[in-house]
């Protein structure tokens, strides 16, 4: 099947927010990017400008959205939201940071640091519950999207659990094995929705700059079911 087919995602954490900076759980609040946020993001747009993108998608709250309208601005697209692809709610635990939280709940922190995956605090979700309402739709933009490129900002957990979905890790261990940092850049490439392969995890070169050339589209170099024609 002709490289042209597959379907290219770029999976993208908003850009640093005062919240972030701070170390406070900040998964349902809704909170803007900061400047330095802002700035992260811009580089990121400039290094995608030239990139053929079909569509931009977003988180509804507002550090996603602004995230997406300066992705979106060099290819002159409007941002779509998806409140599927949110961050994971935190319950009460919302606004607090770790050090508040462990010392005001010390069980459910403990019982969320085992099982980060299964177990929800009060108010708040669970992996699975996020894994549960992000997978299906970023499956079904796949399919929508069949052979294009788009692009998706999202959270933290949220693109943490997508990939350990994708990718078969143990989801329980997804805040241990994969980190996002503040306007990462994922490429994730889908032969089909089933199909998926991680070309690009955790990018940040444009901090400092445009970045580093985006990886072409696999070919053949890990399996016969990513092979083109002339590999053949």
């Amino acid at each position: 099947m002709p490289a042209s087919t597959l379907t290219r995602v770029f999976l993208i954490r908003h850009g640093a927010t005062i919240l972030s900076a701070e170390d406070r759980f900040a998964g349902a609040t809704d909170v803007p990017l900061s400047d330095e946020g802002r700035c992260q993001v811009r580089h990121l747009a400039a290094r995608l400008a030239k990139e053929k993108i079909a569509a931009v998608y977003a988180s509804p709250l507002g550090r996603t959205m602004e995230t997406g309208r300066i992705l979106a601005a060099p290819h002159r697209l409007d941002v779509v939201p998806k409140p599927a692809l949110r961050e994971i709610a935190h319950g009460r635990w919302e606004t607090l940071t770790r050090k508040e939280a462990e010392a005001k709940y010390p069980e459910e922190i403990a019982s969320w640091e085992a099982d980060p995956y299964t177990y929800a605090p009060q108010g708040g979700e669970s992996g699975l519950d996020v894994t549960a309402r992000a997978l299906p739709e970023l499956l079904a933009l796949v399919r929508h999207h069949a052979g294009e490129t788009i692009l998706i900002a999202s959270h933290k957990a949220t693109i943490r659990l997508l990939l350990s979905s994708l990718l078969g890790f143990d989801p329980r261990r997804y805040r241990d094995n994969l980190d996002q940092s503040p306007a990462a850049l994922n490429i994730v490439d889908f032969r089909s929705p089933s199909c998926a392969r991680l070309t690009l995890f955790n990018d940040t070169s444009h901090y400092a700059e445009e970045g580093l050339a985006i990886p072409a589209v696999p070919t053949g170099r890990l399996s016969a079911r990513w092979a083109t024609p002339s590999d053949l």
